[in-house]
């Protein structure tokens, strides 16, 4: 006897392909998003006649199809230019590729046709550049570089990269870049500097969040090809629109909702998926997650978010940025880890807020300046999942400072 043999004897079949709810997957139609594709599209068409077009910036909350349209235009690119003659799209996940060497390597290995390819490591910063450049050069064409999650990549290196990929038009006679970066930050633009911004993003596009109807127009023309016919409650689709578009018109988290509906359904055996899988797969989905990006976190933001922690523990006082930061120094010193400066961690704080770990809303204070108030976003067994990091083990005797009170 197997050890799947029970789970393979219950288990239904209410999934006919699962490639199709995966967030992954670009339809042939993106419903809701016409109006940003036919911006983007209107951008880039010079391309295909050789001509460089504009940077883009594309900005809007997680799961609000950005990524999805950028990837479906490239498609149809490829499709109007399939040799490439005229014009290259490149893509590059920031998430995944995050330091400056690994994104000049990775765009060069996906345009160049030589056989001597850039090595994964070992090359001098300079050296990929030039390398890189010279691929490009060669190509005689338009090349556009989409950067996908870029400010991830501003978080841990800086601009640096951003320099690079701007300044290569100045120095290329026969092709030319352009840049698409896609960040869910709408404030991203404002942490680079004025001439990386000017460069950088030439124009910008907003994707809004989708709304509870458009949810389930998206979900209905998924499920259509991806379940059996009859197997979902008519309620199903339109409860899983509402959850999402009531948390934040997160597609992905609908899309998910449903595709976790579907497979607590078939590991219980059961003829249908119904409102009662649908709610069980949210509550596998919320514990999950929060979990997931926690764990994902880079140490220094794991730090800062434990410093919130201790501060919003003592119930005697506001949180506010320049507190966190004076708990934030005194655990690095414990920890025997190097403190960044204080912008760098605004930034983390205003990742947090961005990932919904925590809530930070700006108070000003008219000619004293301006802050944020702190508030956390998560349940009390996360707090306590946090605590229980290996990363913290010297920090059990560890007390935070208190707030200097201004007089």
């Amino acid at each position: 006897m197997s050890i799947f043999d029970s789970s393979k004897n219950k288990r239904s079949t209410l999934i006919k392909d699962r490639n199709i709810l995966q967030t992954t997957y670009i339809p042939d139609q993106l419903p809701h998003r016409e109006s940003e594709i036919s911006s983007i599209v209107e951008i880039l068409t010079p391309a295909l006649f050789k001509n460089k077009p504009s940077n883009i910036l594309v900005t809007g909350k997680t799961g609000t199809g950005k990524t999805a349209v950028v990837n479906y235009i490239g498609k149809e690119l490829k499709k109007e230019d399939p040799e490439e003659r005229n014009c290259c799209f490149t893509y590059v996940n920031c998430e995944i590729v995050d330091n400056t060497y690994g994104i000049l390597f990775n765009i060069s290995n996906q345009i160049t046709t030589d056989q001597n390819k850039i090595p994964f490591t070992g090359w001098s910063l300079d050296r990929v550049y030039d390398t890189m450049l010279s691929d490009i050069e060669k190509g005689n064409k338009i090349f556009i570089i989409v950067l996908d999650e870029i400010d991830r990549i501003f978080q841990k290196s800086g601009d640096d990269i951003f320099y690079f990929l701007t300044s290569m038009n100045e120095v290329l006679k026969n092709s030319k870049v352009s840049i698409i970066g896609i960040t869910n930050n709408t404030k991203f633009a404002e942490l680079l500097t004025s001439k990386i911004k000017s460069r950088l993003g030439e124009e910008k596009i907003i994707f809004p969040p989708y709304k509870a109807e458009q949810l389930q127009n998206i979900l209905k023309k998924r499920a259509e090809l991806a379940f059996e016919p009859g197997v979902l409650e008519e309620a199903v689709i339109p409860y899983c629109a509402a959850l999402s578009a009531q948390d934040s018109g997160d597609a992905r988290r609908a899309l998910d909702l449903l595709r976790v509906s579907a497979e607590v359904a078939e590991r219980n055996g059961d003829a249908m998926i119904t409102e009662a899988h649908v709610m069980s797969a949210r509550n596998q989905i919320e514990k999950d997650t929060v979990k997931e990006v926690i764990e994902t976190l880079p140490a220094q933001s794991k730090i800062v978010l434990k410093s919130i922690i201790e501060i919003h523990e003592r119930k005697d006082t506001t949180v506010t940025t320049g507190y966190v930061y004076s708990v934030y120094k005194e655990m690095c010193n414990s920890l025997n880890v190097n403190a960044s400066k204080e912008k760098m961690v605004a930034n983390i704080i205003s990742e947090l807020d961005m990932l919904g770990i925590i809530h930070a809303r700006v108070k000003s204070f008219g000619r004293n300046g301006r802050t944020r108030e702190i508030e956390l976003n998560i349940s009390k067994d996360i707090i306590e999942f946090i605590k229980k990091d290996e990363l913290f083990e010297p920090l059990l005797k560890h007390k935070p400072v208190r707030q200097t009170k201004l007089l």
